[in-house]
């Protein structure tokens, strides 16, 4: 007719969940129906985290304990209370184990009465019932205060009130139990008692029960009587039942019908077992398949008065389906006062804040753990999180190691610093070349302009102007298109580039040649040496860029994991090989210029470009070889800055070096930019 005490254990758990006490102390009666408490308890803590601080047996009670066992008992149990960590103590016992407490907490060393009195809270079990504390005026039950029970619930049946404040004693002698009470509850004696009735006022019958501490008598109907009440009327259901099923199949014996003395307790079984009505408060009485009333529990808190009455208030519940739906109304009210009414806590360590988790200490329960940082790269954005989690791939850690963020889109753009100045150079530079070319085309007929090949000066001046404006497509986020054309038109432009001062350089040699007598080199000079030159070094590099654009080509990729807060949008050069191949190939051109160049550079000759060249290609050398350990120690947008950065200088370096000289000679020295001067310094 009660709740299973399954339901009780889980009710404690789930409180205990609730409110994140995990460091709890249990006190078990030392019987039967202690061990079986422990026994279905102690998995259910684990599951649910929860450690047991001590467990402390006491001796089932059938009679109060005197002074001085109850001294060697709580001097046994000292120590465990001592624990500061354990403010939360579970209490399985039976009515007279609320005495055993009072005088637990109340000896005369007030040391010892402070230190474990002070900051408890107790959970007790359904068992007990704290109306024996209104037999106990003398002594301050203040360390019961929002002492948390569950009860059996309860509703009121109908005219049990007026039932109840219209009750007076009865003189009858079948009366003898209620008499009793009346002279217990009211500390008087009836003139018909037995015994001395001096100091004791007369019992008159007409006292009034809504007189008496709640502690002492409750106006409203208890969960226990509601359960008495309901199976009183289960029974006579049954019964009604079994007579009305009787009659109708008018079963006889010896041609009588069977009477009431017939009946066997185990007959009723079946009736019993499809027993539903509605009572009086209003409310369904039904088995379940377990043969059991579905009531489910109440969660009662106690609230203390100075006068030490109490009452108990409703603040939870827990349902008896199969989910057992726990739920709690209140969570501060009415605590200690040790409490400051703030939520007490009970935990063998502090709880390990969000970007730490647990270290488990050696020789200790689970619950107890020190607290140690996430390991980098990892982060717990909870409390007391077992391991740390990565974060995904495109988020990072906070520097406090509690949340993910996520990373940023990282590429070289217009409107930052860098990407803007490097912008501004790459135009610059675009408007000298073009100036030049255009001084160039103006003084097309000078013979300075006419010396060393006048095409192949316009292809060269026309291959850096693209140089400069290829630059601008590794601006902005890459996208197949760009990652495309970057990387092959910056190998090919660049090979006709060099192509070009290659040619230039060998037309200075083969000139000088010529001019010696009896030389047969006078056949290579003319425009076909320099384009066949430039023609097949370009078409070298052009076979070599078309097979790695067909094989494996560039292509837009981001990459998450080099920088910690950034994802960085790039172009993958797809072949690694062939990009290194094109950039060998690149520099083989550069330093067969170069040497060229070097040896040529004492040439006599007023108009004589190998001294230029071969500072040109110095330069563009050292650039290219510095831009290799450059590039692979970089990372991100400055990759690609190190990269366009590589050909703005390269490229500067060849119109600097070749065409600087010239540009001085044509628009400030133009005396100097006539034959008879190229005659005079020959």
């Amino acid at each position: 007719m009660v709740s299973n005490e399954a339901h009780q254990y889980m009710g404690i758990v789930q409180l205990l969940k609730h409110f994140g006490w995990t460091w709890v102390g249990f006190i078990v009666l030392r019987d039967e129906s202690g061990d079986h408490f422990l026994q279905i308890l102690e998995p259910l803590l684990f599951q649910n985290g929860i450690c047991s601080a001590f467990i402390q047996r006491i001796p089932s009670q059938g009679r109060l304990l005197s002074f001085t066992e109850i001294n060697e008992l709580s001097s046994s149990i000292y120590q465990p209370f001592m624990d500061s960590r354990a403010k939360i103590f579970v209490v399985y016992g039976e009515t007279l184990t609320v005495m055993w407490l009072s005088s637990l907490m109340f000896q005369p060393d007030s040391y010892y009465q402070e230190n474990t009195s002070v900051g408890k809270l107790w959970i007790v079990t359904a068992q007990i019932d704290f109306t024996i504390m209104g037999l106990v005026t003398s002594w301050n039950s203040e360390i019961f205060q929002g002492t948390m029970s569950f009860e059996v619930p309860s509703n009121e049946p109908l005219g049990f009130q007026t039932y109840v404040r219209s009750l007076k004693c009865c003189w009858a002698p079948e009366d003898r139990f209620l008499k009793d009470f009346w002279e217990q509850a009211f500390n008087c004696k009836f003139s018909n008692s037995e015994g001395s009735l001096e100091q004791l006022k007369i019992c008159t019958g007409e006292e009034k029960l809504e007189t008496l501490p709640s502690s002492v008598f409750e106006m409203q109907m208890t969960g226990y009587s509601y359960s008495i009440f309901n199976a009183v009327y289960v029974l006579a259901h049954a019964l009604h039942a079994m007579s009305s099923f009787r009659s109708h199949r008018q079963a006889l014996v010896n041609g009588k019908r069977l009477a009431w003395q017939d009946l066997q307790p185990w007959q009723l079984h079946r009736f019993l077992q499809g027993i539903s009505f509605n009572n009086s408060a209003g409310e369904r009485v039904t088995f379940n398949d377990r043969m059991e009333v579905a009531t489910g529990l109440d969660i009662m808190k106690m609230v203390l008065f100075p006068n030490n009455s109490f009452t108990q208030v409703k603040v939870g519940r827990i349902d008896s389906e199969e989910r057992q739906t726990f739920s709690f109304y209140q969570d501060k009210k009415s605590w200690q006062r040790h409490f400051n009414q703030v939520l007490p806590f009970s935990l063998c360590s502090d709880p390990c804040q969000p970007g730490y988790q647990k270290k488990k200490t050696e020789g200790e329960k689970f619950c107890c753990y020190d607290c140690a940082p996430c390991p980098e790269g990892k982060i717990s954005h909870q409390k007391d999180m077992v391991d740390c989690s990565p974060c995904p791939e495109d988020q990072y850690p906070s520097k406090r190691q509690d949340q993910c963020i996520f990373k940023t889109l990282s590429f070289l753009s217009y409107k930052e610093p860098l990407g803007m100045s490097l912008a501004l150079v790459t135009v610059s530079l675009f408007i000298t070349t073009a100036f030049v070319l255009r001084t160039f085309v103006k003084h097309q007929d000078t013979p300075i302009v006419k010396a060393n090949n006048r095409e192949l000066t316009y292809t060269l001046l026309l291959s850096l102007l693209l140089c400069f404006l290829s630059p601008l497509l590794f601006f902005e986020q890459p996208n197949k298109t760009t990652c495309f054309l970057c990387q092959s038109a910056f190998g090919i432009i660049f090979a006709v580039a060099v192509s070009c001062v290659l040619a230039k350089t060998i037309t200075v040699v083969v000139a000088f040649m010529a001019t010696k007598p009896g030389s047969n080199m006078r056949k290579w000079l003319g425009r076909k040496l320099a384009s066949s030159i430039v023609i097949s070094c370009s078409l070298v590099q052009a076979s070599i860029c078309m097979w790695w654009m067909t094989t494996s080509s560039p292509f837009p990729n981001w990459d998450m994991q080099s920088l910690t807060s950034e994802i960085i949008a790039e172009c993958n050069v797809g072949s690694a090989v062939l990009f290194y191949l094109v950039l060998g190939y690149l520099g083989f051109l550069a330093m067969i210029s170069f040497m060229v160049a070097f040896f040529a550079r004492k040439l006599p000759d007023a108009f004589n470009e190998a001294k230029f060249i071969t500072f040109s290609m110095l330069m563009f050398c050292s650039v290219w070889l510095s831009f290799v350990p450059t590039y692979l120690s970089t990372k991100g947008k400055y990759m690609v800055a190190v990269e366009i950065f590589s050909i703005l200088a390269s490229s500067g370096g060849l119109l600097c070096c070749i065409f600087f000289p010239k540009c001085y000679i044509i628009l400030l020295r133009p005396q100097l930019n006539n034959r008879e001067q190229l005659k005079r310094n020959n």
